[in-house]
C-alpha cells in the first residue's frame, strides 16, 4: 500500500540530493533524488555506465517513533535495487518500475541517526522485464543493448520514504465495485499484520459516512452513489481502523471511485455505457531528468491532455509512478496500465538490422525463467494499481512476437495469472505489426484487440492513398476474425517542428497531420472501433542509432511540450466526442 500519513502513521520523504557514486569508493559526486541520473552529468562515462550505481545519505527517526514499526519504502528503483541500512542489506528487489521496501525497525532507533544506502543496477538480460543483452567491447567496457525503442533511463527516479505503522496494521485493502441502479456496492477485502478485530466506514467527498461495517471483508451498499466517471470523477473514501477494544490501533484511507467496466460484444463499457477511447501513449521523459517524476510536469501533461480533448493513456510501457495514477482517479482520465513487458520480439531486431533473428520464444531467448519475472511483474502491478478506478484495462505486454512459435505456450499462462488476480478488468496486449488476423497466435486470449500501425511511415512511406488501403483491409481482417473491440493503439509519424511542405513529405508538420486523419478515416468505417491512442503524446529520448536523431520524434508536442500542428488537428476531432463514437464513415476519401 502507499504510505500515508494517518492518525495512527507518519511519514518522512527523503527526497532531495544524495550522495552519489559509480564503485562506493569515492563520493564526491552529488545526484537529485528524484530523477534519473544518466543526464544529470556531463561525464559520458556515468551516462553510458552500465551496472551499479550508489545513493546514500544520513537519515534521523523521529523520536516519537519509539514503539512503532519502521519501513523504508523505494517507489523505484531502475531496473533491480538493494537498500542498506548502515552495512547491512535489508532489502533486494528486481523490476524498475514497483515499488519495494523493508522493515528496518531492529536495526535503528527512535530519534537517532543512520546511514542510508541504496544500490541501483541498470543491467538488463534475457530474463528480466524489460530484456537486453550485456556485451563486453574490445577495450573492455561494459555494453548495454535492449529491443525497446526508448533510452534506458536509471536510478532513483520516484520518492524515497521512511515512515511508522503500528505493530498491529492494515497491511493490504481491495475494493471492487459495482452498480445495481442507483446503488453502489462496495466489496472489501483487509489484510492486517496480526489477526485483530477491523471496522471499514466509507466517507463521500464531503466527509460523511455513507456506509459502515465490521469485519475485515464483505459488502458495502452506498445509496444514492454518484459514481466515477470520465471526465467527471468523485471518489470517496473507505476508512479503515484496526481495533483493540474501543481503541483504533491503526487507521488507512484508500480512496476510491464507484464505476463498472465490462466488454459487449464489440462495445467496451464503462457504467454500462460505451465508451470511446482518445489520447496518446505517453512516457514518463522530460528534459534532464529523465525518468523522474515531476509533479510540474504531471500537471501540465494533465492540462494539455484536457486542452486537445483526450480522456485516456496507456502507460507505455512500464507502470507510472502512483501520483500519476492518483491524479488520473482525482481528474477522470481512463488508464490503460502496462507491465514493462516491451521488447520480447526479436523479429523486430531483425528486420532494423538485416541479421536473421533468433526465435523469441525458446530457452535460449525467452523462455520459462523470462516467463517468471514477467509473471512477477503482472503481479506487482495488479497489487500496487488494483484499486484505482482509472484503471480499465490491464495491457500484459506491448509487440510481444505474438506470430511466433512457442508465443501462445509463453502467454496462456500470464493471461491466467492477470484473470485470476483480477477478474474484474478486460484484458490485453498491444500487436506488432508483424502480427496479423491470419497468423496471430494469442488474439482470442484477449478481450480487447490493441493494434499497433505505422502504415504511411514504416510502411507505404509518403504514399497515404495506398497506406490507406492498407490499414483498412489489416483493420477489417481482425473485425471478421474476432468479433472483438479494436482499438489502436500506436499509431503516428515522426516529426520535426517547423519543417513544411507543400506535398506528402515525411517528417513535415503538414505530413503528420494528414497521415493521423488518413488513420481516422479508416477508424471511422469500421464498426467494432473503440479508441485512438496517438503515438506519442510526446518527442522522447531513445538510444543511439542512425533510425533516430535526437530522440523519436512521434509526438503531437515537443519533448518541452510545445504544440505541433497536429495537435490542434486532434483537438479539432476529439473535443466534440468527448468519449462518444465518431459517426461512422461509408465512404471513401481516397
Amino acid at each position: 500500500m502507499k504510505p500515508r500519513s494517518t492518525a495512527t502513521r507518519e511519514l518522512v520523504n527523503l527526497d532531495g540530493l544524495w550522495r552519489f557514486s559509480l564503485d562506493r569508493d569515492r563520493w564526491d559526486l552529488e545526484a537529485a533524488v528524484p530523477a534519473s541520473y544518466n543526464d544529470l552529468f556531463v561525464d559520458s562515462a556515468i551516462r553510458d555506465h552500465v551496472g551499479w550505481v550508489w545513493y546514500q545519505r544520513q537519515v534521523r527517526v523521529p523520536r516519537g517513533w519509539s514503539g512503532e514499526d519502521i519501513i523504508l519504502r523505494v517507489d523505484a528503483a531502475t531496473h533491480q535495487g538493494r537498500i542498506y541500512v548502515d552495512d547491512v542489506l535489508v532489502a533486494e528487489h528486481v523490476g524498475g518500475y514497483t515499488p519495494f521496501e523493508a522493515d528496518i525497525t531492529a536495526h535503528v532507533s527512535a530519534g537517532q541517526e543512520f546511514r542510508l544506502t541504496i544500490g541501483v543496477n541498470n543491467e538488463l538480460t534475457n530474463t528480466t522485464i524489460p530484456p537486453g543483452t550485456i556485451t563486453v567491447t574490445q577495450d573492455g567496457r561494459r555494453r548495454q543493448t535492449y529491443l525497446h525503442d526508448f533510452y534506458n533511463y536509471a536510478g532513483l527516479a520516484r520518492s524515497v520514504w521512511l515512515y511508522s505503522v503500528p505493530a498491529v496494521h492494515v497491511q493490504d485493502i481491495t475494493v471492487v465495485t459495482g452498480l445495481d441502479a442507483s446503488t453502489g456496492t462496495v466489496e472489501y477485502a483487509v489484510r492486517t499484520s496480526a489477526p485483530a478485530p477491523v471496522r471499514v466506514r466509507v466517507l463521500d467527498a464531503t466527509g460523511t459516512e455513507v456506509a459502515a461495517a465490521d469485519g475485515a471483508g464483505g459488502t458495502l451498499r452506498i445509496p444514492d452513489v454518484t459514481p466515477w466517471r470520465p471526465g467527471a470523477a468523485y471518489l470517496y473514501d473507505l476508512l479503515v481502523e484496526v481495533l483493540d477494544g474501543d481503541r483504533v490501533v491503526d487507521s488507512y484511507t484508500e480512496p476510491f471511485g464507484v464505476r463498472t467496466v465490462a466488454v459487449r460484444g464489440t462495445e467496451f463499457l464503462i457504467n454500462g455505457e460505451p465508451f470511446y477511447f482518445t489520447g496518446f501513449g505517453k512516457h514518463e521523459d522530460t528534459p534532464v531528468r529523465g525518468k523522474g517524476h515531476d509533479n510540474a510536469y504531471l500537471v501540465h501533461d494533465f492540462q494539455l491532455m484536457d486542452w486537445i480533448g483526450a480522456n485516456s493513456f496507456r502507460t507505455s510501457h512500464y507502470p507510472y509512478a502512483e501520483e500519476v495514477m492518483e491524479f488520473a482517479d482525482r481528474h477522470g482520465i481512463v488508464v490503460i496500465d502496462e507491465t514493462a513487458a516491451v521488447g520480447l520480439n526479436l523479429a523486430v531486431q531483425g528486420g532494423l538490422t538485416g541479421v536473421p533473428p533468433q526465435p523469441t520464444f525458446s530457452p535460449e531467448t525467452f523462455g520459462e525463467a523470462t516467463r517468471d519475472a514477467h509473471a512477477q511483474a503482472i503481479r506487482e502491478l495488479i497489487a500496487r494499481d488494483k484499486n484505482h478506478p482509472s484503471v480499465v484495462m490491464w495491457c500484459i505486454a506491448n509487440e510481444p512476437s505474438s506470430h511466433e512459435d512457442g508465443a501462445r505456450e509463453y502467454f496462456e499462462p500470464l493471461v491466467e495469472l492477470t484473470r485470476k488476480l483480477d477478474p474484474t478488468r478486460p484484458v490485453c496486449y498491444a500487436a506488432v505489426i508483424f502480427a496479423t488476423h491470419e497468423n496471430d497466435r494469442i488474439a482470442d486470449l484477449f478481450d480487447v484487440l490493441c493494434i499497433n500501425r505505422y502504415y504511411g511511415w514504416y510502411v507505404a512511406t509518403g504514399d497515404l492513398a495506398t497506406a490507406e488501403m492498407y490499414l483498412e483491409h489489416d483493420l477489417r481482417g481482425w473485425a471478421a476474425r474476432h468479433g472483438k473491440p479494436i482499438m489502436m493503439s500506436e499509431y503516428g509519424a515522426d516529426t520535426m517542428p517547423g519543417l513544411h511542405a507543400v506535398w506528402d513529405t515525411p517528417w513535415t508538420e503538414e505530413y503528420q497531420q494528414a497521415y493521423l486523419e488518413m488513420n481516422h478515416r479508416v477508424f471511422d468505417r469500421i464498426d467494432a472501433f473503440i479508441g485512438e491512442h496517438v503515438w506519442n503524446f510526446a518527442d522522447f529520448q531513445t538510444s543511439h542509432g542512425i533510425h533516430r536523431v535526437d530522440g523519436n520524434k512521434k509526438g503531437v508536442f515537443t519533448r518541452d511540450r510545445r504544440p505541433k500542428a497536429a495537435a490542434h488537428a486532434l483537438r479539432a476531432r476529439w473535443k466534440p466526442l468527448a468519449g462518444r463514437k465518431p459517426p461512422r464513415d461509408l465512404g471513401r476519401d481516397t
